[in-house]
């Protein structure tokens, strides 16, 4: 068997889709299995044992093509693409995003069974148009993952587990443990990873914020503090930890592959909604989410939402540093819970 997987974007998103994939390959292991991904969030699913192929595309560029010569441009690598699919022979296309763009690349599979969300369930109900056989999660599945896995029942596959297979890269882990000799920072010896960035300004904590926590954690929990950013995000990190000089310090520029090693040296890792939080509990790190407006029951880290933290008004602006601090004092003290 033949099967096509489509999650796109974006990198939380991708990372909560990976125990499809892994349930797939155990209950399956004969199949072969390709992902459709963006290129952007490609490098998560590299060298996976999970899967057989990705498939990158670039659905970015081919919205954004204006003129005539990248109009031309983007319907010829659609077109290869399509092409690529075919070959491929696929028997199942599992849709696992929800929206036009995933179920136009699902139908493009040319897929005979084409797996979906029934249209109430899709991000974009016009999703259903392309697939032609939708499911209802069941009401115990509330999280995305487990919306995710029930995807598979149309194919015979239950999984008895959730697994998040993330291979190592050994010369990213050896980069990030001379770093971390080098500041002279002991490995999950309470080392707190801070994440302030977001791809939406509704999903992101106030930089001042995370500088006040930064400084409590330092002063009275004796932690060590290291915050990781993203592109454009270097000033902000430089100023939370600025926030507490002798005990925070900005990560160097990380690429995936030292993301994920760092993420696995934390004690806690505290971030909003997005790719670094959702990763670092897949790796089995203790994390603090913080949330606004999205759902902590449907994304909140997996495994550990009792320690999402949501603003009574369903805004990040009515979290305080007091009740973030307490949360992450709790668990650097492995008493665990809900501040």
């Amino acid at each position: 068997m033949n099967v096509a997987l489509v999650r796109l974007s974006s990198l939380g998103d991708v990372v909560h889709a990976l125990p499809v994939a892994a349930a797939l390959r155990r209950g399956l292991p004969q199949a072969r299995i390709l992902w459709l991904v963006e290129q952007r969030e490609a490098a998560i699913l590299r060298d996976n044992g999970a899967i057989d192929a990705v498939v990158p595309v670039d659905t970015r560029a081919w919205r954004r093509a204006r003129s005539p010569l990248a109009a031309a441009r983007a319907a010829g690598a659609v077109s290869e693409l399509a092409r690529h699919l075919r070959a491929a022979r696929l028997d199942v296309a599992i849709d696992l995003q929800g929206n036009v763009k995933s179920g136009v690349l699902t139908a493009l599979t040319g897929a005979p069974l084409r797996i979906g969300f029934v249209a109430a369930r899709c991000r974009e109900p016009l999703n259903a148009v392309f697939t032609n056989h939708r499911v209802l999660p069941p009401a115990a599945a509330r999280h995305v993952v487990e919306q995710g896995l029930a995807l598979l029942a149309p194919v015979g596959v239950r999984p008895a587990a959730v697994e998040f297979p993330l291979p190592l890269d050994p010369a990213a882990e050896a980069r990030v443990d001379d770093f971390l000799a080098g500041a002279g920072i002991k490995a999950r010896q309470r080392l707190v990873v801070l994440n302030p960035g977001a791809g939406r300004p509704d999903k992101r904590w106030p930089v001042e914020r995370f500088g006040g926590l930064a400084a409590r954690l330092v002063e009275e929990a004796g932690a060590t503090v290291l915050v990781v950013w993203g592109p454009s995000e270097q000033p902000a990190a430089r100023a939370i930890a600025g926030a507490a000089p002798r005990g925070a310090l900005a990560a160097p520029p990380t690429g995936l592959a030292e993301l994920v090693a760092v993420l696995r040296r934390a004690s806690v890792v505290v971030g909003g909604d997005t790719g670094p939080l959702h990763l670092a509990a897949a790796l089995g790190a203790a994390c603090v989410g913080l949330y606004g407006p999205t759902s902590v029951e449907r994304n909140g880290p997996w495994g550990q939402g009792a320690r999402a933290l949501r603003g009574a008004d369903g805004t990040l602006a009515a979290l305080d540093v007091a009740r973030v601090y307490r949360a992450v004092a709790a668990v650097l003290d492995g008493q665990g819970g809900r501040a």
